[in-house]
């Protein structure tokens, strides 16, 4: 299902997979070098609304207007925000649990507490500019206070799995999972021990029993 969303800024797009008996809404935005059909927002997608999450991928509406390059970050956040009641109706009092992939997981982090969503999910959640880990985002990500789940390759050159667990130190709210051989955009050496399918697997896997436990 598709749903087109106005905003201020012109029109974004909602991209639905229905669970048949859905207990939460998972909503999920792309990042800024890439669309909603990425390897692990097309894996929630595809497997989430057999466990019973209906998942609505956003599409920000530069990229729905086919530009290449995304705006500034509190740009991306008005359209997120202003999208929240076509989100709310298709939730329909159902929990909502935000988050996306790289940028995508910026703005849900920025904006989850004002959304009033029930948990986070990041996917390659940028920490730091490539180079540059004095730059750090830490703070964006620790700004949620619902619980957060990052899924992060250990060859991510925004920061691996390993730099934001030592960056966290002990702060329980915000779960970890490395993904062995992954890059930033989850993708995989022909060495490495996973191949995309067993990334795919371990992503839609690990969304599911996060989802179960903050749910539960």
């Amino acid at each position: 299902m598709i749903i087109d969303v106005p905003t201020s800024l012109g029109p974004g797009r909602l991209t639905v997979s229905t669970a048949a008996d859905p207990r939460a809404v998972v909503w999920l935005g792309h990042g800024a070098g890439g669309g909603i059909d990425a390897l692990d927002l097309a894996a929630l997608a595809e497997q989430l609304p057999a466990h019973g999450f209906t998942v609505a991928r956003y599409e920000q509406p530069w990229r729905v207007a086919g530009k290449k390059i995304a705006p500034r970050p509190a740009t991306l956040d008005v359209a997120w925000r202003e999208t929240l009641p076509a989100v709310a109706d298709l939730a329909n009092g159902l929990p909502l649990v935000v988050g996306g992939r790289s940028a995508g997981a910026r703005v849900a982090c920025r904006t989850a507490d004002d959304l009033g969503a029930a948990a986070a999910v990041c996917l390659a959640f940028p920490l730091h500019p490539p180079g540059k880990p004095e730059a750090t985002r830490l703070p964006e990500l620790l700004a949620p206070s619902i619980p957060t789940l990052v899924l992060q390759g250990d060859r991510d050159t925004f920061g691996t799995a390993g730099d934001i667990s030592r960056e966290l130190g002990d702060r329980a709210s915000v779960r970890v999972i490395a993904i062995a051989g992954a890059d930033h955009s989850m993708k995989v050496l022909a060495s490495s021990p996973l191949k995309a399918r067993d990334v795919a697997a371990l992503v839609t896997a690990s969304v599911v029993e996060f989802l179960d436990d903050v749910l539960a």
